[in-house]
């Protein structure tokens, strides 16, 4: 099996584009609604479009596309379009994680929440500038995760195959919410055990970003119980390693790449695996400073390369990486013992190394 991914993956069969014109179309359509509503609300449109269709990798739709396509079914525009729908989740995670997070940015832009709190500086309104962007955040949030639910049952499928797949896009979308409320309540209980960082990663990040879009893009095609079986056992561990790159990318990224400002996680306070294998390695000194300074928003470039300096003096990130190789060879074990589509298993493959050696 060819482990190289020359072309990628989310842009074979000419998916990103599809994807990405599936969603403009969406967007076009409630801009017109909302404005109908009150011209007030073009702003927000013009925010979820710029947040939607101005970045993003389209990961999740691309191996629920693929899952599809592996399990059997056969390419539709109507797929892909129900399929989109997971970026307006991504979207609702993303809005509200930076709110949460008190995030300054996003993709390099401005993240919603501030950029509302700008608008309401520079038109000189009454009350808390902070408080309206926050509020702007939560309901705009809200907004894309309805949309999500929009889309899926107006891509103009079949209402009995929607029925099919609704109850993987309910569990998904449940799963990732209580996984962020766990990793908010981790952060302030201060647990930095690897088994609830380990928890915290499947549940806010890697059930939702592999095993459930691919299980989604089964339950479309009518997939058989093997099929789905494999497909949970090579996303969950593909999803685990997903989670783990972007926890490294949190403290070693580059902002230019991430949008980021560099060691972010560490001033947001993650308990993450990689923070995790740190604490449980360190000498006290170590484990001082970390816990010390872990989750200070005032952290300055000298106190990242001090903590950054502590996770890899222990062997935490060496571990980290370690563990992403280790996930990502049981995921692609586990694809390779089922019966795929050649293409999509192809894909599969190409998107385990895509998700995992990513640099943004």
């Amino acid at each position: 099996m060819n482990h190289a991914a020359p072309v990628s993956p989310v842009d074979r069969a000419g998916l990103r584009q599809r994807i990405d014109t599936a969603l403009a179309g969406f967007l076009a359509g409630q801009r017109t609604w909302l404005t109908a509503v009150d011209e007030a609300l073009v702003p927000v449109a013009e925010a979820i479009e710029a947040f939607v269709l101005g970045g993003g990798k389209r990961l999740r739709p691309a191996f629920a596309y693929w899952g599809f396509r592996g399990a059997g079914g056969g390419d539709a525009d109507q797929v892909v379009t129900a399929l989109a729908a997971l970026e307006f989740v991504q979207a609702s995670a993303l809005i509200h994680d930076d709110l949460m997070d008190r995030s300054d940015t996003r993709r390099g832009e401005p993240a919603v929440h501030r950029r509302f709190a700008a608008r309401h500086r520079g038109a000189g309104w009454g009350g808390d500038a902070d408080g309206f962007g926050d509020a702007a955040a939560i309901l705009l949030g809200d907004l894309c995760l309805v949309w999500s639910d929009e889309l899926l049952h107006s891509a103009g499928l079949d209402p009995r195959v929607v029925a099919r797949a609704r109850p993987v896009f309910d569990e998904m979308r449940t799963e990732v919410t209580v996984g962020q409320y766990l990793d908010v309540l981790t952060q302030v209980t201060g647990d930095t055990s690897v088994e609830r960082a380990g928890k915290v990663a499947r549940y806010k990040s890697a059930k939702y970003t592999v095993e459930r879009p691919l299980l989604l893009g089964a339950a479309l095609a009518d997939a058989p119980a093997h099929v789905r079986a494999a497909y949970s056992a090579y996303g969950l561990p593909l999803g685990e390693a997903f989670q783990l790159r972007d926890d490294v990318l949190g403290v070693f990224g580059d902002p230019a790449q991430t949008g980021k400002p560099a060691g972010d996680d560490l001033r947001e306070g993650k308990r993450t695996y990689l923070v995790a294998a740190a604490v449980a390695a360190s000498d006290d000194a170590g484990r001082a400073l970390l816990l010390g300074r872990l989750g200070d928003p005032e952290l300055d470039a000298d106190g990242v390369a001090r903590l950054r300096e502590v996770i890899t003096s222990t062997g935490a990130l060496a571990r980290t990486e370690e563990r992403i190789a280790a996930l990502t060879e049981t995921a692609l074990a586990a694809l390779s013992a089922v019966d795929l589509e050649t293409e999509a298993r192809q894909a599969l493959v190409d998107l385990a190394i895509a998700a995992t050696r990513r640099t943004d």
